[in-house]
């Protein structure tokens, strides 16, 4: 019994810890971004006196925010719908077909990515996109659907090993073809893993900033929000009030997302990861 308590005690002493990580930084993101310099001077961590909303109108009028705002959407409203296209279409392929050494093979490199570190990856990403002339927000498209690819796959193929033959053996006989038995059959049954695909892969793209530093820092046209920040950040250091306006402004929209969806994270990483 004592042993039982001791470990629910440690067990909510871990969750207030983490909660803390999380809490503390969006506490001081939120209440820096709503003071005055004055304000912060007097006070970095209190309150502040009143719902100050001019560092947020001073980030959004001083720079093409909006510009940097539509090139994040762009980019990852694209890689998404590409994505839950074309992973859960390869994913059903190799999960019918799992007996055959070749798709089993196919399997095997395509999770062996999971393996590879990016930072390994980095110089022949640069060079081979420089040749194929795609150091643009196309390019960085084309590396975001591929980069999601072993992750997707490992996920979308555990969770249908789980769909009984049987439903297409019955589509079939109701005369669907393979395509029909996907798109009207399968893939409705894998919104719960589609949902999560979209929601970590959605989190990931908006906050990245490795990749598009090295695809798009050759023109500040093609920047996307984390690279607008990290310059904005840089060139108003000294003005904390700002650079956390900015951060939260870009952090915003993604919140609101997970906010909404977080519910089928857990589900659909235990549904694809297990079954």
């Amino acid at each position: 019994m004592n042993e039982h308590i001791a470990l629910r005690t440690l067990r909510y002493v871990i969750l207030a810890i983490g909660m803390l990580f999380i809490i503390v930084p969006m506490y001081l993101t939120l209440t820096i971004a709503m003071k005055t310099q004055e304000e912060t001077a007097k006070s970095f961590f209190s309150l502040p006196s009143s719902f100050y909303m001019g560092n947020f109108m001073e980030v959004v009028n001083k720079s093409e925010f909006f510009t940097f705002l539509g090139n994040s959407v762009y980019v990852t409203v694209l890689s998404i719908v590409i994505m839950l296209v074309l992973i859960p279409m390869v994913s059903y392929a190799i999960s019918r077909n799992f007996r055959s050494t070749y798709y089993k093979l196919l399997y095997l490199v395509v999770i062996s990515g999971v393996f590879v570190p990016f930072q390994a990856v980095m110089l022949p990403i640069y060079r081979h996109m420089s040749m194929l002339k795609l150091l643009n927000q196309n390019g960085l498209i084309v590396m975001y659907v591929t980069l999601a690819f072993a992750q997707g796959i490992f996920l979308c193929v555990g969770f249908l090993k789980n769909v009984p033959l049987e439903l297409d053996e019955a589509s079939k006989i109701d005369g669907c073809g393979t395509w029909a038995t996907f798109v009207r059959i399968v893939y409705p049954l894998m919104t719960p893993i589609i949902a999560t695909i979209l929601i970590l892969n959605s989190l990931w793209i908006w906050n990245d900033f490795q990749l598009p530093l090295i695809i798009l820092n050759r023109h500040p046209d093609f920047w996307t929000l984390p690279l607008f920040i990290y310059n904005f950040k840089s060139e108003y250091s000294s003005n904390y009030n700002l650079a956390f306006a900015g951060f939260f402004i870009s952090m915003l929209p993604i919140l609101l997302l997970y906010g909404f969806t977080q519910k089928h994270i857990i589900g659909g990483l235990t549904e694809g990861a297990l079954k």
